[in-house]
């Protein structure tokens, strides 16, 4: 049957065709391209939480933000450039007053909350888990910031430098400008201003230790558990226990008395610190947590009770030990991933079936576990970063350091072995890999997520919290039937759009013998966060130990009821996160901070305003792979470079700073280029010595095992991955890496037959043998790389070399020709029983003079060291000392000579006057002593033996052709003769 389709639809099934896509086989050995990465922020930042307004919610967390400041550059001192100065600093001055007045702010924020939690009948309330949580990332913010403060010296030159020049302009004339600006240089000049104003305003705060004791006890919880997904809140959560330690040890409240009563655990935190010594502060910025117990007011008479503020060696550094367990990890959860990958991804079932809630459940499990590991190995890979920043080598641990090294190539250049620098870019392989492949599942996992939250919350909310109600309404109470009926109502789903009315627990009945029918809709949505968080709150205070009345709401549940929802509230916990798994993905990975030196360059008190690239950690671990070549890790080349992606999306992004953006652009410029060079000329270098290795005679090899002289093939290295990789993704640019190193290799190549033919030129004709080897060891490193590469062919890369493509006649013809007028056919004879050209004894013309051949590397050779040596050994046994040419070595100039060009070399006239005169040269002392011709024509020599000819002589021009009997390889001529033509006959 005929089927007939319109123009219409074949236009329009053309242009479908666009659409279609077309994959090049690549292998995978990147990580995803976070420039072009598109992630949906579903937060609504409670902007929608007056629909769910009851009489529990109250607890609204608020963010905070802080923007940095730039450092501003020098300015000369004199009168004229006083208002450039000014109108330069004055905007940054601004700035540093607004930050002064909203530290001061958050401070008064900060201690007034704490102030209204402290009050006496506030203390028996009930207050969640978040705001504990939302109050210690207030501390956070207040350690962070004093410690930027303090880091930046720059900033009280800069103000100073502007002061002086405001004053001299009388720009603060008026009282309350200069005040201002006096409060603004005592904040500036003292170090922990912030820590201690906060420190003061809190002790005056009857029984704040209390509140903030109950702030790090839920941190330590937190942390114990794992509470946690990305680093940063891990590193948060320990950062808030030591400065919440530190604020509650003071003149009012002592922290020991406080663990005599059991109300913190010092014994726990000292172990967290004792594992985990030093933990990433900001940016480049590491604080040893330790340091906040040394500074607390009771230390020094308590200093017995702490193990992490002695000396000792930390396991925090030594990541080659973690790496058995890491790669265990890896190995599982890849596995486990590549079954639903191949399921999901590759035959298209992911969005389109619907699956069951427990397959669901399993998604959603491995999703969740993925981020937890991607999340533990990013923060393995910044502790032991942050532990060798503060803990630079010297030249007394390390060797190859230098004593006039800087502070920070101590604490990267020259801190790191071997061994570490391999873990370190295998981790962050594994990250990296592990990235891509959940990131091709995201939309597999966001609807598995999304199905999971929605069937374990209306579940939850519908079925499991219908026995509590029916027991609060049969017992009347009436404060637990708000808070459950106020969880209801915020999250649940209705199948008919409302709650049932007939529903039996709303009137405290049991249900009827049958069962009460409650049909849970699936669906694949989300609650929104403050949905989420309203009853997650509401929840945790139905089984919080404190409430606003004498008796808790704990007390009027049972224990299976109280047990199933202590269980959903920690499981939802992590709801947040997943909801949002693209930005959870790009969290847990991100390693941004590995590049970032502004702590270091401060230190260097404007001598830098840059680090060479010697000194930077992504080009630190991609320079390691390519020096060492070590095969199994040379796939993992292009992962330390995406740390200048991750570097680049926090600068543009967090920092919202162009300057640092360009900065990280121009070092990648740089190393890029490094990284193509290298890389080129290694696989140039591997494949040439993998040729030289090939076509060393396997007899001579033997024969020099025999002698224990071991000539190894070339080890096997994995660069055909990296040569099949045509859009690697670096700063939003896709680049041919392929196209790159082809462009270096083909120089290469033709630097390499150029080289080849020079040596031919710098040596007499013998050097043949050579020519032809290394010309037969070029075209087989060229059809060995043309299978991976675009390359010209050999035959023109080989004119090119020679000199021969437009010209009749190339390099080594010329050579031959030169060697065989000035050197050969001087100074040889023919040797008959040995069938050779021997040299004579006695010279005849001076030494040509030769070019010297330029050193180069190996790999334009023979491919490499040990190859070349084999080469030479062997070339010796086929060319004799005594430099004797025979008929083989005459066939070899056949073969390297083209057969034309040697005809064109010159006229047979100027070839015939070059040779009569060369040879009449030479045999001018024997005139008239070896030949003499009678009127008979009649030959003889100075014996008197005759001497036959072929061709008789008719006349003083005619031409001759000789033969001689006696000598065989050198002719005579008469005196008086002119030759005409030269054919001499030589027999064996």
């Amino acid at each position: 049957m005929t089927t007939h389709v319109t123009l219409e639809d074949a236009l329009s099934n053309v242009d479908l065709l666009e659409e279609l896509p077309l994959p090049d086989q690549q292998p995978c050995i990147e990580p995803p391209p976070s420039s072009i990465m598109y992630q949906a922020n579903f937060d609504t930042n409670f902007e929608d939480r007056n629909a769910f307004v009851t009489g529990i919610a109250r607890y609204i967390e608020q963010a905070t933000v802080h923007s940095s400041m730039v450092k501003c550059n020098e300015q000369p001192n004199r009168v004229e450039i006083y208002e450039k100065t000014v109108e330069v600093l004055e905007p940054e001055v601004t700035k540093l007053m607004k930050f002064m007045y909203f530290q001061r702010k958050a401070i008064e924020r900060f201690c007034s909350e704490v102030k209204r939690l402290c009050h006496a009948e506030r203390r028996k309330d009930f207050v969640s888990e978040a705001y504990l949580l939302t109050l210690g990332k207030f501390i956070n913010m207040f350690a962070v910031l004093d410690e930027l403060k303090n880091m930046k010296c720059s900033v009280k030159n800069d103000h100073s430098a502007y002061k002086r020049a405001a004053q001299f302009l009388r720009k603060m004339a008026d009282p309350q400008s200069i005040q201002e600006s006096q409060n603004l240089s005592m904040f500036l000049a003292n170090h922990n201003r912030i820590t201690q104003c906060l420190h003061q305003q809190l002790e005056v705060i009857p029984g704040y230790e209390e509140l903030l004791a109950d702030i790090v006890n839920i941190c330590v919880d937190y942390y114990e558990n794992k509470m946690y997904l990305t680093p940063s809140e891990k590193h948060m959560l320990l950062k808030v226990m030591g400065f919440g330690l530190y604020l509650m040890d003071g003149n009012v409240s002592n922290i020991y008395k406080l663990d005599a009563k059991k109300r913190i655990n010092l014994s726990k935190i000292d172990k967290f610190f004792k594992q985990l010594q030093v933990v990433p502060l900001f940016g480049d910025m590491q604080i040893e947590l330790a340091r906040y117990i040394k500074t607390s007011a009771h230390y020094e008479e308590n200093k017995s009770k702490w193990t992490c503020t002695q000396s000792s060696i930390s396991p925090q550094y030594n990541i080659c030990e973690q790496m058995v367990q890491i790669r265990d990890d890896h190995i599982r959860f890849i596995s486990e991933l590549a079954r639903y990958s191949n399921s999901e991804v590759v035959t298209g079932s992911g969005l389109d079936s619907q699956k069951s809630d427990e397959e669901y459940r399993e998604l959603f499990d491995l999703a969740l576990r993925g981020l937890q590991l991607l999340s533990k190995w990013s923060a393995h890979v910044m502790e032991v970063y942050s532990w060798k920043l503060v803990h630079p080598t010297d030249k007394f641990c390390n060797k190859d350091c230098p004593g006039t090294a800087e502070e920070y190539e101590r604490a990267t250049r020259y801190n790191y072995t071997s061994e570490e620098k391999f873990a370190f870019v295998e981790v962050i392989a594994m990250i990296k890999g592990l990235q891509v492949l959940m990131g091709r599942m995201e939309s597999v996992f966001n609807q598995a997520i999304r199905n999971t939250i929605y069937a374990a919350l209306q579940d939850f909310a519908q079925v499991t919290l219908r026995e509590p109600l029916r027991q609060a309404v049969r017992k009347k109470k009436n404060v637990l039937i708000s808070v459950l009926q106020a969880i209801r109502k915020t999250i649940c789903d209705w199948e008919g759009g409302r709650e049932p009315p007939n529903d039996p627990c709303l009137r405290g009945e049991k249900d009827p013998k049958g069962g009460f029918d409650i049909k849970v809709p699936r669906r694949a949505v989300g609650p929104s966060s403050t949905q989420l968080y309203m009853v997650r709150t509401m929840l945790e205070s139905l089984i919080a130990d404190k409430s606003g009345s004498k008796k808790t709401l704990r007390s009027s549940l049972d224990g299976p009821i109280v047990l199933a929802i202590e269980d959903f509230h920690k499981q939802s916990f992590f709801f947040t996160h997943l909801l949002n798994i693209s930005e959870a993905l790009q969290q847990c990975c991100d390693l941004s901070q590995l590049w970032f030196r502004e702590f270091f360059l401060e230190l260097t008190m404007g001598r830098r305003i840059q680090f060479p690239i010697e000194m930077s950690m992504p080009w630190i671990l991609t320079d390691h792979i390519l020096e060492t070549k070590e095969p199994s890790m040379m796939e993992y080349v292009l992962y330390p470079l995406d740390l200048y992606n991750d570097s680049a999306y926090y600068a543009l992004t967090k920092f919202k700073k162009q300057f640092l953006y360009d900065e990280i652009e121009a070092e990648v410029n740089l190393c890029f280029d490094q990284f193509v060079y290298k890389l080129a000329d290694q696989i140039f270098a591997y494949y040439k010595a993998m040729a030289g290795s090939v076509l060393l005679d396997k007899r001579f090899r033997a024969e020099c095992k025999n002698y224990g002289v071991i000539i190894p093939y070339p080890p096997s290295n994995r660069y055909e991955t990296l040569l099949k990789q045509r859009h690697v993704q670096l700063l939003g640019r896709s680049i041919d890496l392929n196209r790159l190193i082809t462009q270096r290799i083909s120089a290469a190549m033709y630097k390499s037959l150029d080289q080849a033919i020079s040596r031919f030129e710098s040596e007499d004709l013998t050097s043949i043998v050579e020519l032809e080897w290394l010309l037969e060891i070029n075209r087989l490193t060229h059809r060995l790389l043309c299978k991976h590469m675009t390359l010209d062919s050999f035959d023109a890369m080989f004119r090119e070399a020679n000199h021969n493509v437009s010209a009749p006649y190339g390099r080594i013809t010329l050579h031959v020709f030169w060697e065989l007028n000035f050197d050969f056919l001087p100074n040889y004879c023919y040797n008959g029983s040995t069938n050779r050209f021997v040299r004579t004894a006695i010279p005849f013309t001076q030494e040509p003079q030769r070019d010297k051949p330029a050193n180069v590397q190996p790999y334009y050779l023979y491919g490499s060291k040990v190859s070349s040596l084999g080469c030479v050994l062997l070339l010796r046994r086929l060319v004799s000392k005594s430099k004797q040419k025979s008929v083989p070595q005459i066939r070899k100039v056949e073969r390297c000579r083209d057969r034309e060009a040697i005809l064109h070399a010159g006229d047979v006239s100027e070839i015939k006057t070059d040779i009569i005169s060369t040879l009449l040269e030479f045999l001018h002392p024997w005139w008239g002593q070896g030949i003499v011709v009678t009127k008979s024509h009649q030959h003889y020599d100075r014996c008197g033996r005759s001497i036959s000819y072929p061709v008789g002589l008719k006349g003083k021009n005619a031409s001759a052709r000789v033969r001689c009997v006696h000598n065989k390889a050198n002719i005579f001529l008469c005196d008086g003769i002119k030759m005409a033509t030269f054919d001499p006959v030589f027999k064996k």
